[in-house]
């Protein structure tokens, strides 16, 4: 697991450091870096600024025709599900402290998901898992989500 600290907040910086964080991802051996967590510290702190990049990203993944060797998955600290109440603690299997973007290897992502009977299950477990432990428990465990 790669963890890669971003600062920058001109378009063109946030870019460069993707790009480059791709290229590291794909040249390097995946038994060396398997995945990567980009976390954005600076600039980013309105989810809809969030998801602006995001969606940039991901038109950059498939100009480059890379969306059959990566998929993006991401979290924010303010991480909200399109048509589900605020205050649903499904927002939290999104959550993080910083808003992050999750590069991850297609051709892992399918040898794991083989043994996975039912892979749509998993975000219904951690749904489950969330509302079982409640929202004060979750919520301390996650303070930045509240």
């Amino acid at each position: 697991m790669r963890y890669a600290v971003c600062d920058a907040t001109t378009d063109a910086e946030l870019q460069q450091f993707y790009l480059s964080e791709l290229e590291l991802l794909l040249g390097t051996n995946e038994n060396e870096v398997a995945t990567s967590l980009l976390m954005f510290t600076q600039g980013l702190e309105a989810f809809e600024d969030y998801l602006t990049l995001l969606e940039w990203f991901e038109e950059l993944l498939e100009a480059a025709e890379l969306t059959e060797h990566v998929q993006l998955a991401s979290f924010h600290p303010h991480y909200q599900f399109d048509g589900v109440e605020a205050d649903d603690l499904s927002h939290f299997t999104n959550r993080s402290p910083y808003p992050t973007i999750h590069l991850l290897r297609q051709d892992q992502m399918t040898k794991v998901l083989a043994h996975v009977s039912d892979p749509e299950k998993i975000y219904l477990d951690n749904i489950e898992t969330l509302n079982r432990l409640g929202r004060g428990q979750v919520e301390a465990l996650c303070p930045w989500g509240k």
